[in-house]
């Protein structure tokens, strides 16, 4: 297929209008489906690292094999994703981090999250009409674009648990960069695919993503970013000044410039003044496992414990049972979607009822209104506090990427990173792709005069559904490590393949071959082409609203064994691999 070099305004609107903003704001997966591999598992002893990417995977591992910690080690991976996965994520992104301090016993949680700048205000997606812009008309050009946090979460990590200077972690990604990296399937297709359409709009992607006759990247190719890697090599030689108060920032704003057609409100101030967060993990016991995830301002943590805690009374047989499993699951996530449209965002800008919401009395309550045998329909959320919410109306289609580390002290990291839609913004900067996560906001304030938690506010970070976790024995060690891409399915794709591996000994690889069962409380979503469809019948014969799709997770575990090994688990629905000693 060749794309264009370059859409004009019309042709862009063109083809935008031919979209139907339902498709694009609930159906349109965040990246579509590349195709199916066989990745190989590992068993260490020691030290593990699973990416999204063979390349990835060798830098975080060469810094491992150096003395590194697994601190370094994500630095240098995500160094490497912002080369070889550019359109999941990258040094214009964000992220979440839950950090295992082995000799501390302590487990931490890094917020990286993009926050919206100063000058935006909750009208920042309304039409002058006061009308709510189509999701497809903000996602592309500077609108869209919030303060980068990933650069400065990774130094305050490092700060606490690198081993290595700064500087040393950064080194495979900046020879790579200039080297080189061969285009793989994967980036071909998604390129190719058209489902980013602003991809041609501007010409820093335009010209890096095509040939000059105007075609996606060929699989092979050799694409060499020399622009990228003098972006690292400041960053090497000045920290993450470099990117928030010293050369990128010109490079960064000159971007956003471009994008007179879409403009943003993205300033200097916004870099210099952007910090970090550390939070409590929030962590809830699961029979005889404490399962930790993030706090908010992502959803991920609250609602896939909430999927778990109304699920505990009831007896859960992925293996023997598939359809009564899948089916108690879509009603526990049905329930709990709903209560994430309406309660979950920024904790630092609005009152989240995160203790109401996971307390035994109050999953007891709503447990209740699941029938194992009948689908209940569209779920109302509910009253853990007495509080006045309208229900978010945000896409939330995230291109995202998870990454799982364990070094041979036995620090873990669980880490998700994204740009939010495949290629974010379109705009790029020193190399690298920014984000588009301000569309990650309700595009409504209000709705007859109750406010949305997750509406536009200056500083404040989008709510997301990226669920890193990690999972702790009885002896308080940590068992388990694992996340995925995926969008607001994010949870799904986390909790099913959490609780397919705590109530069955399956491998990781044959676990995560399985099809997945999806519902956001709408629709049951069984992912085409797997053993997943075979439940449409049973699950129909409940009272279920099938629809049979793509269902593009990008899941990446590592598991200890009863002899101490740990196994890792690569998602084959994309180029992961593992390596580990």
């Amino acid at each position: 297929m060749r794309i264009p070099p370059l859409l004009t305004g019309l042709a862009f609107s063109l083809l935008l209008a031919s979209m139907p903003a339902a498709a694009v704001n609930e159906n349109l997966a965040p990246e579509h489906a590349t195709g199916w591999q066989q990745p190989a598992s590992v068993m260490a002893q020691h030290q593990l690292v699973v990416t999204a990417h063979p390349l990835a995977t060798e830098a975080g591992y060469q810094v491992l094999e150096s003395g590194g910690s697994a601190a370094d080690a994500a630095l240098a991976i995500q160094a490497m994703l912002t080369l070889v996965e550019p359109q999941s994520s990258g040094i214009g992104g964000g992220a979440f981090m839950l950090y295992w301090d082995a000799q501390a016993r302590r487990l931490q949680a890094f917020d990286g999250r993009e926050t919206a700048p100063a000058a935006a205000g909750q009208d920042l997606f309304l039409s002058p009409d006061g009308t709510p812009m189509r999701w497809h008309e903000a996602l592309v050009g500077a609108r869209s674009v919030g303060t980068p946090g990933v650069l400065r979460m990774l130094e305050q990590v490092h700060a606490q648990h690198g081993r290595l200077p700064w500087s040393q972690p950064l080194q495979p990604a900046i020879q790579q960069a200039r080297d080189g990296f061969r285009v793989g399937p994967r980036l071909h297709r998604l390129i190719a695919s058209e489902i980013n359409p602003g991809l041609g709009r501007y010409a820093g992607a335009r010209d890096y993503f095509f040939t000059p006759e105007g075609n996606p990247l060929p699989v092979g190719y050799l694409r060499r970013n020399p622009a990228l890697a003098d972006s690292l090599e400041l960053i090497a030689e000045q920290g993450a000044d470099a990117f928030y108060q010293g050369p990128l920032v010109e490079q960064i704003l000159g971007a956003l410039k471009q994008a007179d057609d879409n403009p943003g409100t993205l300033q200097a101030r916004d870099l210099a003044e952007y910090q970090p967060r550390e939070r409590e993990p929030l962590c809830r016991p699961y029979h005889q496992w404490q399962v930790c995830g993030f706090p908010p301002p992502t959803s991920g943590g609250v609602t896939l414990l909430q999927i778990l805690g109304l699920l505990e009374g009831f007896e859960l047989a992925p293996l023997s049972k598939p359809a009564d499993f899948s089916h108690l699951f879509t009603q526990a996530s049905r329930l709990a979607y709903a209560d994430r449209a309406r309660y979950l965002a920024d904790s630092d800008f609005v009152d989240v009822p995160v203790e109401g919401l996971l307390s035994d009395d109050y999953l007891g309550q709503r447990a209740r209104l699941i029938q194992p045998q009948t689908d209940m329909g569209e779920a109302v959320a509910g009253t853990p506090e007495p509080l006045e919410r309208a229900d978010d109306q945000s896409p939330e289609l995230p291109s995202t990427s998870h990454f799982v580390v364990r070094d041979r002290n036995g620090n873990l990291v669980s880490m998700t990173t994204s740009i939010e839609m495949a290629f974010g913004s379109t705009l790029m900067a020193g190399g690298f792709l920014l984000n588009n996560q301000l569309t990650d906001f309700s595009f409504v304030p209000e709705q007859e005069g109750r406010p949305v938690a997750n509406r536009v506010q200056p500083g404040k970070r989008p709510r997301s559904s990226m669920a890193p976790v990690i999972v702790l024995n009885t002896e308080g060690e940590p068992v388990a490590a694992l996340g995925s891409p995926g969008g607001s399915r994010i949870i799904n794709y986390v909790a099913e393949t959490l609780l397919r591996m705590l109530h069955s000994d399956q491998s990781l690889q044959t676990l995560l071959a399985q099809g997945h069962v999806s519902n956001r409380n709408g629709q049951t979503e069984l992912e085409a082409g797997t053993s997943a469809e075979q439940l449409r019948s049973a699950l129909e014969a409940r009272g279920h609203q099938i629809r049979v799709r793509d269902l593009n997770s990008g899941l990446h575990v590592i598991r200890r064994q009863p002899d101490g090994r740990w196994e890792s688990g690569v998602d084959p629905r994309r180029e992961g691999q593992a390596m580990g000693e």
